[in-house]
């Protein structure tokens, strides 16, 4: 066999360093557009969180539970979390839906996108978790300090005498500058709350519509594509009136599988975009390939 039949780099009696493991590196963005909205999902951060059947599934059994996991392909041990804010574009206004765990990560993830904090207009807070409310302040400032604040006010008025530190620190100081909605309230045209309680008393929705095409920012009225979607009356840890939460998960799921209008989910599988189908007594969820790329 000749030199000219061997593979490179025996040929060549060179031999090349491997690559440097980079790790894992999640896109930090999806944009796309709705109408004559762009509407850009932001990766605030995710994180593996263990034991997962201490937050979901807490009514069936571990054989349950281990057998629906392994249907899916997803281990019983862990799960993966996402929190992912929404920037919505109207071109008149840059609306942000909720704030992430912490302001410096939210606004990395938003100049990663190409946005600055100071650009942001509106800030919708979907509910009073720390998970979307602990971006709000930066060392006791406002993290968006050129913004006005919508939340709901069924949501503001649970919290308000509550005590809850994350509160106090991060929405008191803002109360001034906020609006509050009432279920169907309008954020701006094609911006409408959708109240959705039971993961919190006033946890609310938001439905966007523009030139026709329409989307639902979902929040956390369901927070995995498993085992809330396909299961919506198991319970969840962090749903405070469960029975109330499950309720709202099956009107909800009904809703967009009935109309095939696609939302994002703050906690569901980054770019955390996709649509819902019946399927049994529950519903399945379908991640978003490439509907919202096309024009038309």
């Amino acid at each position: 066999m000749g030199a000219a039949a061997l593979p490179l780099v025996a040929a060549s009696g060179r031999a090349f360093a491997a690559a440097e493991m980079l790790g894992m590196a999640p896109p930090k963005f999806n944009r796309f557009k709705l109408g004559g909205f762009e509407v850009t999902a932001i990766l605030a951060g995710t994180r593996t969180v263990p034991d997962p059947q201490t937050i979901f599934g807490m009514n069936v059994t571990p054989e349950e539970f281990a057998s629906v996991s392994a249907a899916n392909n997803i281990p019983t041990d862990k799960a993966q979390f996402f929190f992912t804010p929404t920037v919505v574009n109207t071109g008149a206004e840059l609306i942000l839906f909720d704030t992430g765990l912490q302001g410096p990560a939210t606004v990395a993830a938003l100049q990663a996108a190409g946005y600055s904090a100071d650009q942001i207009d509106v800030v919708v807070l979907t509910h009073m978790h720390g998970d979307h409310i602990g971006g709000l302040m930066t060392d006791g400032t406002p993290t968006f300090a050129n913004a006005r604040y919508i939340t709901g006010a069924a949501e503001f008025d649970a919290w308000d005498m509550a005590g809850n530190e994350g509160f106090e620190k991060n929405v008191r100081p803002l109360a001034e500058k906020m609006t509050m909605l009432d279920d169907g309230g309008a954020v701006a045209s094609g911006v409408t709350g959708m109240l959705a309680p039971g993961h919190t008393p006033g946890h609310m929705a938001y439905h966007i519509e523009s030139n026709g095409k329409q989307l639902v920012l979902g929040a956390d009225f369901a927070n995995h594509y498993v085992w809330s979607l396909a299961y919506p009356d198991w319970e969840v840890k962090f749903d405070r009136d469960k029975a109330q939460a499950a309720q709202t998960r099956r009107k909800m799921l009904d809703m967009m599988a009935a109309d095939k209008t696609p939302f994002i989910g703050y906690h569901m599988p980054f770019p955390a975009l996709g649509y819902v189908e019946p399927r049994g007594d529950g519903f399945h969820y379908v991640p978003a390939s490439y509907q919202m790329m096309i024009e038309g």
